[in-house]
């Protein structure tokens, strides 16, 4: 399961263990930690999560021997918003200095630090920016055979990594083994010294990632289907689906929340109750609204915009009551925006320009690619490329006569359909080189279209 137990914590006493240090929770696990003391261990939390408060607001720490969170009252660390894997490097750095250990043993490290950062999408700014900037050009001359493996598995160049590759390939396939089996294959992975056994390792976390994706896809269509038949009027939604993997309840209330830009729970049946994942939009704090429904939850945390919890099979259906009678979200909160920077007809991108945005990087999460605008560009032609008839070229026209390709990553086959006979498309896009076969062309990626006659 995720996070720490009562069944861990009597296993660990009962096998001579003195000590707990959790990584990314424990924060909230009151009860259970409160346990952990009460059989003589030594337990230190680590975690970023948001702390428990009591009914005037005081906050409630876990009774552990130390806690580091920077989002404790009266923390001085400058900077909130690292994650949990961040704040275990940072607990790593203090225990190598009292030990004499040298510097750059921890420093080595920093690449990991990155992956956590991007992988729990944490606002690349202040400290996480750095830190990202500098994990990712470190990855390139790596000593972990493993991540090595798993980035030439991916099909990807390891001196040319953004955040987007680590977001959205390496982060998803590290993720992949804890999610459907167990997180040791991806950690024996990265410690891994034998090449050889790195590689069959990183091949089998890519195909483990596959099924991931391929069990999602099952889950977001069955939870779409609910959410239209029953739910589509709730201004909070919540979903329950009692055969869904536990572990993916947060991926695919992400999916969902996407489509209704409507804050999203996504529950699943788990041991003697239900587990829970919510993804939140900018109107709703998540984590106040699980405050204002407490007495129905066994145990919960979160941020603003995520969340995890577990409560009784019998008491959903409440829980969905109150969360919406409690949620004060108008229309216009679900209606998404879309942020542009500025319009910039096609005729003023260069590679010089193009070299300049890459100064800008690592874009992510508070940190977003500049996106650029132009209206009724003509489509020469278009045709669907990839395996999977995922992609698609453009050959676009501006009104000055002047062509460009565009790319548009969506569901080929739909965007045709789509397309129709209509000739003309109004896009938002950020500016690419083309690199294929030694040869370089301008391009631009569609992020978001309007296509009309």
């Amino acid at each position: 399961g995720y996070g720490i137990n009562e069944n861990i914590i009597r296993k660990a006493a009962a096998d001579g263990i003195d000590t707990i240090v959790t990584c990314d929770n424990g924060i909230a696990a009151l009860d259970q930690i409160a346990l952990a003391k009460e059989l003589g261990l030594t337990v230190v939390v680590t975690d970023h999560h948001e702390v428990v408060r009591g009914a005037d607001g005081s906050e409630q720490l876990p009774c552990a021997d130390a806690v580091v969170n920077p989002k404790q009252d009266g923390c001085s660390y400058p900077f909130k918003s690292i994650c949990g894997g961040v704040v275990a490097y940072k607990l790593v750095q203090v225990l190598f200095e009292r030990f004499g250990i040298p510097e750059t043993e921890w420093e080595q490290m920093l690449e990991f630090a990155a992956i956590a950062a991007v992988g729990d999408v944490m606002p690349l700014q202040d400290e996480n920016r750095i830190l990202v900037r500098r994990g990712l050009r470190q990855i390139a001359c790596t000593k972990s055979a493993g991540l090595r493996a798993l980035v030439e598995a991916c099909d990807l160049d390891i001196t040319q990594l953004t955040a987007y590759h680590i977001g959205f390939v390496i982060g998803p396939c590290l993720n992949a083994s804890g999610r459907l089996q167990t997180a040791k294959l991806a950690l024996e992975m990265l410690l891994c010294e034998d090449e050889t056994q790195a590689q069959e390792m990183a091949v089998q976390l890519k195909e483990l990632n596959e099924e991931r994706k391929n069990m999602t896809q099952k889950g977001v269509e069955e939870a779409l289907s609910l959410v239209e038949e029953q739910y589509e009027n709730d201004s909070v939604l919540v979903v329950y689906l009692p055969d869904c993997h536990e572990s993916l309840a947060g991926i695919v209330a992400g999916r969902i929340r996407e489509r209704y830009n409507k804050p999203v729970f996504v529950l699943t049946r788990a041991e003697g109750c239900a587990k829970g994942s919510g993804r939140s939009i900018e109107a709703y704090h998540m984590y106040q609204g699980l405050c204002g429904v407490q007495d129905l939850l066994v145990k919960f945390g979160g941020h603003p915009m995520a969340a995890g919890f577990s409560l009784r099979e019998a008491d959903i259906e409440e829980f969905r009551r109150r969360l919406n009678e409690q949620a004060d979200l108008k229309p216009e909160d679900f209606v998404r925006k879309i942020w542009i920077d500025v319009p910039m007809p096609l005729e003023y991108i260069s590679e010089g320009l193009i070299e300049e945005l890459k100064q800008l990087e690592p874009f992510g999460q508070g940190n977003e690619k500049p996106q650029f605008a132009q209206k009724n560009l003509l489509i020469r032609s278009s045709r669907v490329l990839g395996r999977n008839r995922n992609a698609v070229k453009l050959s676009l026209v501006t009104e000055q006569g002047y062509s460009m390709e565009g790319m548009l990553f969506t569901e080929g086959e739909r965007f045709m359909e789509e397309l129709g006979s209509q000739k003309h498309i109004d896009v938002i896009y950020y500016p690419d080189v083309n690199e294929y076969n030694g040869n370089r062309t301008l391009q631009i990626v569609v992020r978001e279209y309007k296509l009309h006659p």
